[in-house]
């Protein structure tokens, strides 16, 4: 029987590029909100010789997520999770860009927990943001509520945003979604080990997709000049990554975040040093 993966995001750009190096040796099971550009996924892999199964999910609704599993399973065993679902700041605000991405990985994470086998590995994506915002913004000490208090977890979020003005808060609800999704991802490994699972977060930069050219005059965009590796990240690159997370050959890797920003961090915080010192 084969091996099923689950990619989430699977009409986006990373999702499809990971699409299709996955989707060599595993059965796929796509999903997204966008009915349209879903079909158009899957019928550009079925052109590959890639057969995957389409599964309409809004990753915020339990029990959306709880059907996708039920639909993965029934095809073979669970054998990993590519998540990556999400909003970036341009497309809402604050309470649907941290609903979509941390309640989100929450449900997807929980329910692969329940649902995948020994040797089972998700991998979610979280963002270079995660990385820059300084740790005093971060209320860390609430992120646990998000498993067991849905609402009270939004409430502290949502406060945690409103340190800034209003058109701000989008991005700040970012920042910190994927924080959270960067903490939860090694905060939960030694549970999700005790089901012989494996759970790894990758913190891409800007990313040559859709999604990644909206926030191109609001602010990600800038910062591809001021990167080591100064331009836009392909897809490509960052779908091996995600594949490599999941597969066999990193039954090592767990409980942490690779950050893959062609340098974007490690050259903000050295110039940072620089001018420290001159200053």
């Amino acid at each position: 029987m084969s091996r099923i993966s689950v990619i989430t995001g699977g009409a986006g750009g990373m999702g499809v590029a990971t699409a299709r190096i996955v989707g060599r040796d595993h059965t796929l099971v796509l999903c997204d909100v966008r009915r349209d550009r879903l079909d158009a996924a899957v019928a550009g892999l079925d052109d590959l010789g890639i057969t995957a199964t389409a599964v309409y999910c809004d990753v915020t609704d339990r029990d959306a997520v709880a059907a996708l599993f039920d639909t993965a399973s029934s095809l073979g065993p669970l054998a990993s999770v590519i998540h990556t679902a999400g909003v970036s700041p341009s497309m809402g605000d604050a309470e649907y860009v941290m609903r979509t991405n941390a309640i989100g990985t929450v449900n997807v994470d929980e329910a692969f927990y329940r649902t995948a086998g020994e040797g089972a590995a998700i991998v979610n994506v979280a963002s270079m943001a995660a990385h820059m915002l300084p740790e005093e913004m971060i209320p860390t000490g609430h992120f646990p509520r998000a498993l067991t208090d849905e609402d009270a977890f939004m409430a502290d979020m949502l406060s945690a945003c409103s340190i800034v003005p209003e058109e701000a808060q989008s991005g700040i609800a970012y920042a910190l979604s994927k924080s959270f999704v960067r903490w939860y991802s090694t905060s939960q490994a030694e549970r999700f080990n005790g089901r012989g699972l494996r759970i790894v977060s990758v913190s891409p930069g800007s990313v040559d997709t859709d999604m990644g050219r909206l926030e191109e005059q609001a602010g990600a965009g800038a910062m591809v000049a001021d990167a080591a590796v100064p331009r836009w990240g392909k897809p490509e690159e960052m779908a091996e990554l995600l594949a490599f997370c999941v597969s066999d050959r990193a039954g090592y890797l767990t409980g942490t975040d690779i950050l893959n920003d062609g340098g974007v961090v490690a050259s903000m915080r050295e110039r940072a040093r620089v001018a420290a010192e001159k200053g």
